[in-house]
């Protein structure tokens, strides 16, 4: 059985590693590179390329208890 890993990442996305397949609401497979050796999941919500975080997490202030990060 492959191995499937996520991390998630301190006030940043989900890390996935393993072959995995992302399916939107409808049942739609998203596409993804089987080339790339991990997918890194919005968790801001602010991300362009949703469901795939795109570094706005950064930008935005993320933190994933809503605390203030300074």
């Amino acid at each position: 059985m492959p191995n499937v890993k996520i991390a998630v990442r301190p006030n940043g996305p989900y890390k996935i590693t393993g072959p995995v397949e992302i399916v939107d609401a409808a049942g739609v497979v998203i596409p993804t590179d089987p080339n790339d050796e991990a997918i890194f999941l919005c968790r801001c919500g602010e991300s362009a390329e949703k469901p795939f975080c795109d570094g706005m997490h950064k930008t935005c202030s993320f933190t994933p208890d809503g605390a203030n990060p300074f």
